[in-house]
């Protein structure tokens, strides 16, 4: 793995063979623990996979969840970052860092996005991912990136470009955004199942093999 240059995270990770082909460049690994969505890894291989993949940092994806749970799933499953990609107020964050826990707040560009709120939202990175009506996320579509970067350049924590990255536009992304990272996921996907030959080119395209 090379250090430096943009920070890649692999999300919607579900098995230790994915993981480990993700870990060969990957700074993070994210699992979706939330299980009304078909990319939802089970705690017990979560746990699994944080044992014996330990060098990326490990993010646990969770969406409109009690904090309880959220929690409890963290410290199951020994992860690094929790994840917010619901609706979250600032005071659930808030919460969740008062307990020692590092935060990753996702927001969607085009609804009614703030850079001030994403600013002031008690979190350590900022995510942004492209609007859908119709899906939290992971649905492998970008949203206007040239006209977008502007706003999106106020954002002072550091912060994630995903939706729609893939090898053949991450540099165009890193270009219009110099951004902390980038979030990818579907475009590493064939038959709805990490392909570890796509891992490795997305990797090499952003420099980090």
């Amino acid at each position: 793995m090379k250090d430096g240059g943009v920070k890649v995270k692999i999300c919607g990770i579900r098995d230790v063979e994915a993981a480990v082909a993700a870990a060969r460049g990957a700074d993070f690994l994210g699992f979706i623990m939330n299980s009304r969505f078909w990319r939802y890894a089970e705690p017990e291989a979560v746990r699994e996979i944080c044992r014996r993949v330990p060098r990326c940092r490990k993010v646990g994806v969770f969406v409109d969840q009690p904090l309880e749970e959220v929690s409890r799933l963290a410290d199951y499953c020994g992860l690094d970052i929790v994840q917010l990609h619901g609706h979250e107020n600032e005071a659930y964050a808030g919460r969740l860092q008062a307990d020692g826990y590092s935060i990753i707040k996702a927001f969607r560009y085009g609804e009614d996005f703030s850079p001030a709120r994403a600013n002031n939202y008690p979190a350590d990175f900022i995510l942004l991912d492209s609007y859908s009506k119709n899906a939290e996320g992971g649905n492998g579509i970008s949203f206007a990136w040239q006209s977008a970067a502007p706003e999106i350049k106020k954002v002072t924590k550091p912060y994630i470009i995903a939706g729609g990255i893939r090898a053949d536009n991450i540099r165009e992304a890193m270009e219009i955004f110099q951004p902390y990272g980038v979030d990818v996921s579907s475009s590493l996907e064939t038959d709805r199942q990490k392909d570890a030959r796509l891992i490795r080119e997305f990797l090499q395209e952003a420099g980090k093999l």
